[in-house]
């Protein structure tokens, strides 16, 4: 059975129908439990209140096996009638905002207006819809079906609740597949994962008055040399890789040198060899840097240094061309009228990816806009929404197995 033709015959089945109607019938449902959820703080390595409700909201569902890991994350498991294997369905729990911001949703007709009630606090409530959907229409699946609530997706969490997943997770060595559902639309399926390497480095040195000590070796210049050299890096437009000097800090008064300048890096490629070329690049002209800056002026009262701290290590990786599983998802999109394409991003899916397991990141269903901005917003008008939440159901159930379909 070609893609194409097990999409048509999932679509076709009674039972998905039903599915289908229960989506539509719980589409309030999920609006209320997503401005639930998106009024819950969850900032960057603090999640745990909003892991706690969904952990709630998960054991109300009747899934077996619901816990929370030694990481933070929260899941539960829906047996499939096959072997054992498992298709993961995660969204994150995690927002890109710190805490203290205003996360209250403001509704305008049908659209909410909140920090992270798109990205992605709206897929954590569809996917409630699915496992009541899934229930409603009595479907199997041959894989069981691990929901997941995961931390640590966005910024410097480093994937860290998905790294734990396929690393120490005890359900790791039956995960045959894995799909992410962040953000509403549909169309761009990402199968590529971007890696990256992100550096916190401190630049130290004798400090001292900018007139009384001038000629001492300054810190700053050694910091300014290396962002220099970085920006003068000419990297590939395929596979697209990027560099960016992205925080600077330091320095205690306009006329003093400095003693400590930190700055903030982030390197990017769709490809692991050129994250490493750029990686080790990198590093080197930080070296040369402080070299330099040593040569150049007085180190009398000390020399510079420079420590480097990795804080953040994404790996690359692609469910390439040609894979069933892209092949599925592009069918269930273009069935429901859209155009599916296929993109490279940094998303949970990029864990799964880098170790060989099949994994794409989806969409909910409708529109959204202003991710990572505080004037987020997310279009929950149902006939848009709910076209989308069909087409990810028939991805999951097309990976999955749908029992008597195929």
């Amino acid at each position: 059975m070609t893609p194409d033709e097990m999409i048509a015959a999932i679509r076709a089945d009674a039972r998905f129908a039903a599915a289908s109607a229960k989506l539509a019938a719980d589409h309030a449902r999920m609006v209320a439990d997503c401005i639930t959820l998106t009024q819950i703080p969850a900032p960057p390595f603090a999640e745990e209140e909003r892991a706690h409700a969904y952990l709630a909201m998960l054991r109300d569902h009747g899934l077996e096996e619901v816990e929370q890991d030694e990481i933070g994350n929260v899941m539960g498991l829906r047996r499939g009638f096959g072997n054992g294997e498992i298709l993961v369905v995660a969204a994150h729990l995690d927002t890109v905002f710190p805490a203290g911001t205003d996360v209250r949703v403001r509704r305008e007709g049908t659209r909410l207006f909140a920090p992270g009630v798109s990205d992605d606090t709206w897929s954590l409530a569809v996917n409630l819809g699915f496992l009541r959907a899934l229930d409603a229409a009595g479907i199997r699946t041959r894989h069981d079906l691990l929901f997941v609530g995961d931390v640590g997706e966005e910024g410097l969490g480093d994937l860290r609740g998905i790294r734990h997943l396929f690393t120490k997770g005890r359900h790791h060595a039956r995960i045959r597949g894995f799909l992410t559902v962040d953000s509403p639309q549909v169309e761009g399926i990402v199968s590529g994962g971007v890696g990256s390497k992100r550096y916190r480095v401190t630049f130290q040195g004798p400090g001292g008055h900018s007139y009384a000590a001038f000629g001492l070796v300054n810190p700053m210049y050694a910091m300014a040399e290396a962002a220099r050299s970085l920006a003068a890096v000419q990297v590939p437009e395929s596979p697209p890789t990027t560099h960016c000097v992205s925080v600077v800090s330091g320095g205690t008064s306009i006329n003093a040198i400095a003693d400590r300048v930190v700055i903030e890096v982030d390197l990017r490629s769709a490809s692991a060899a050129e994250l490493a070329k750029l990686d080790h690049a990198f590093l080197e002209m930080v070296d040369l840097a402080v070299a330099g800056e040593n040569a150049a002026r007085s180190t009398a009262n000390g020399a510079i240094t420079a420590e480097i701290t990795p804080v953040g290590d994404r790996p690359a990786g692609e469910t390439p061309a040609g894979h069933p599983i892209r092949a599925l998802a592009a069918a269930a999109v273009t069935a429901e009228g859209y155009r599916p394409s296929f993109e490279w991003s940094s998303t949970d899916a990029n864990i799964p990816m880098s170790l060989g397991i099949p994994a794409l990141k989806i969409g909910a269903g409708g529109r959204g806009g202003r991710a990572h901005s505080l004037d987020e917003w997310l279009d929950v008008e149902p006939m848009e929404a709910l076209r989308g939440m069909r087409s990810s159901l028939a991805t999951i159930l097309a990976i999955a197995g749908m029992e008597g379909i195929g």
